[in-house]
């Protein structure tokens, strides 16, 4: 018959039944090429460049600093001269980050919501501590504060002194960490949304109370970022602070400075010690700044 043709035999017409009329497996589906071609040469090249740079590094500094036994370890890293310089480097990239906190919010501010004559090149200027190298920033800073220096002479006589003391130390790490809050608030208050502003004032609100309570919950998050980059960076610096820091043991003794003596003395296992030490606290910071970042994202819906 003419229907008999359209009939479907047993096993044909379906992929996924047997000759025997069972139900055999699901058709394979083929796995979803990669946009970008190359992955497992990326992958392993970057693994090579983390071992290389970053992981054996560190392990050679713990296994020299594991050639100490516990109590000539905690010698090493508790020494006065040692306690004395991590008072001075922890307390001045504290001072440091914080006053950078207050100033670089308000060049931010400056820079997003003004417009003046010579604002990109103050705005070019303000990335200039990370072009210029460091020890050009602590001799340029030395020649400007020192007692015979521009700015020195004329403070010295009142018994202002900047250089050469803790002064010194404070002023290089604010000079060095400005730019992080700065380049971590300006696009936040780029993005911010000023027709909250405008609402608050039509309100009743003060300009003061905008600021408090629409503006700064909006640029917390960054402005908490930008501090703990900048004490982070404060921690480390090395270049711009001997030079102006007088180098003063139990005075004006930074830790870089102190694990630099001990590599010239080649007291190699107390220079690691103290190298480790700082490791630690920075791993700590850098997982700060991780948190905050990831904070600022949640907060700003990214």
């Amino acid at each position: 018959m003419g229907t008999s043709a359209t009939m479907q035999l047993p096993g044909q017409g379906r992929a996924d039944v047997g000759p025997t009329g069972e139900q055999g497996p699901p058709p394979r589906r083929r796995a979803p090429k990669r946009v970008l071609p190359g992955f497992n040469l990326t992958l392993g090249f970057t693994l090579f460049y983390l071992c290389l740079i970053v992981l054996i590094p560190l392990s050679a500094l713990l296994f020299k600093t594991f050639t100490l036994t516990w109590p000539q370890f905690w010698e090493a890293v508790t020494a006065p001269r040692v306690m004395a310089s991590y008072r001075l480097t922890f307390g001045a990239s504290l001072i440091a980050a914080l006053v950078n906190v207050v100033f670089g919010m308000l060049v931010a501010w400056v820079l997003v919501r003004y417009s003046f004559p010579g604002k990109k090149i103050v705005d070019a200027l303000v990335d200039l501590p990370f072009a210029l190298p460091t020890a050009v920033a602590g001799i340029s800073l030395t020649a400007l504060l020192a007692g015979n220096g521009w700015v020195g002479q004329y403070l010295e006589p009142m018994g202002i002194q900047l250089a050469f003391n803790p002064n010194g130390v404070v002023i290089a790490l604010i000079f060095i960490g400005l730019p992080f809050v700065v380049r971590t608030v300006q696009p936040v208050l780029e993005d911010a949304e000023k027709e909250l502003e405008e609402a608050a004032m039509c309100l009743g609100a003060t300009r003061w109370q905008t600021f408090v309570r629409v503006i700064f919950p909006a640029i917390a998050p960054a402005l908490l970022t930008g501090f703990a980059m900048a004490f982070a960076r404060a921690i480390g610096e090395y270049g711009s602070v001997i030079f102006i820091a007088g180098n003063m043991p139990m005075i004006s003794e930074i830790t870089p400075l102190i694990i630099i003596s001990k590599l010239e003395q080649y007291d190699y296992a107390g220079a690691t010690a103290v190298a480790t030490v700082m490791l630690g606290i920075s791993f700590v910071l850098l997982l700060v700044i991780n948190a905050l970042q990831s904070w600022q994202r949640n907060r700003s819906g990214g």
